[in-house]
C-alpha cells in the first residue's frame, strides 16, 4: 500500500495544476484544469497548507491521488516536470488525469489482496492488480487515452465478490444499503456490523457511536457524515478522502491505514 499513498515531495504539484477548482466545490473561486494555483510556489509546494480549511480550500484537504502523482512524475515522466519543460505540460496533466483513478482501483485491489480470501478469488485479485497496474505504467497517451469508466466496470464484480465474501463472515443481520439515499438519516448507536454502504449518500447521516466494523463503503458519500465515537475498525474499501470528508473525533476507531485527520 505504501507506493499508493501520496508523496508530494516527488510530484510536480500536479493536483494543483491539472485539475480544475470550483467555487461550488469546496474551493474559494474558480480555476480550469492546467492553470497553476495561485499558491503553488516555484518549489512545487502550497504556501497555505497548514491553513487550508480556514482559507475556504476544503477540496484540497479532502483530496488524494493515491500516490499517482508521484508516479507520473517520477516513473512516467522520468523525472520531467511541467515548468521546466512547458511541452510536457498537456500530456502530463491528462495522463494524471487518468492515472489519479487508476491509482484509487489499485488502492482497493491491493487492500482486497490483503484479505484471506479462497485461493481462486485471490489470484484473480492479483492478476487484476497487475492489469491495472500495467495500464498506469504504459506510455502517456495510451494512458491519457484509457477508458476509466471501462476499468472500473471490469473491477467492480470483483471488488464485489470480496465484499460478499468477507463480510459473509459476520454473523446475520448485514444490512444491504447499496446506493441508498441516507442523507441526513439518524443511525447514532445503530448495529450494522458487515453491512454495505457502496455508493450510498450519506450526506450529513448520524452514525454516532455505531458499530461499524467489517462494513464496505466503497464509493459512499460521507460528506459531513457525523462519526463521532464510530467503530470502524476492520471496514473495508474506505479511502482517506472519504475520512476526511467526514466528522469525527479522538474515540473514533479507525483501519490502521488510515490517519486521524488534523481538523477532528
Amino acid at each position: 500500500m505504501r507506493r499508493l499513498r501520496a508523496d508530494c515531495s516527488r510530484c510536480a504539484g500536479l493536483c494543483c495544476v491539472a485539475l480544475p477548482f470550483s467555487a461550488s466545490a469546496g474551493f474559494p473561486s474558480d480555476k480550469h484544469a492546467g492553470e497553476p494555483c495561485r499558491h503553488l510556489d516555484r518549489s512545487f509546494r502550497c504556501r497555505v497548507h497548514a491553513e487550508l480549511r480556514p482559507r475556504g480550500f476544503t477540496g484540497c484537504t479532502v483530496f488524494d491521488c493515491f500516490g499517482a502523482g508521484q508516479r507520473i512524475t517520477q516513473e512516467v515522466f522520468d523525472d520531467g516536470n511541467w515548468r521546466a519543460d512547458p511541452a510536457l505540460a498537456a500530456p502530463m496533466f491528462a495522463a494524471f488525469a487518468v492515472a489519479r483513478h487508476l491509482h484509487e482501483v489499485l488502492w482497493y485491489l491491493a487492500e482486497a489482496a490483503e484479505f484471506p480470501l479462497p485461493a481462486r478469488l485471490a489470484e484473480e485479485v492479483r492478476r487484476e492488480f497487475e492489469r491495472v497496474d500495467a495500464l498506469v505504467g504504459t506510455d502517456p497517451d495510451t494512458l491519457a487515452a484509457t477508458d476509466v469508466d471501462a476499468v472500473r466496470r471490469e473491477v467492480g464484480p470483483l471488488l464485489s465478490r470480496v465484499s460478499d465474501t468477507v463480510r459473509a463472515l459476520v454473523p446475520e443481520p448485514r444490512p444491504d444499503r447499496r446506493g441508498a439515499d441516507l442523507a441526513g438519516h439518524r443511525m447514532r448507536g445503530a448495529a450494522l456490523r458487515g453491512a454495505t454502504f457502496r455508493g450510498a449518500v450519506l450526506i450529513a447521516a448520524d452514525l454516532r457511536e455505531a458499530d461499524l466494523r467489517t462494513v464496505d463503503f466503497l464509493g459512499a458519500d460521507l460528506r459531513d457524515t457525523d462519526l463521532r465515537g464510530a467503530d470502524l475498525s476492520g471496514c473495508f474499501f474506505l479511502t482517506q478522502p472519504q475520512v476526511n470528508a467526514a466528522r469525527g473525533d479522538s474515540a473514533i476507531r479507525l483501519p490502521d491505514r488510515l490517519v486521524r485527520p488534523a481538523h477532528w
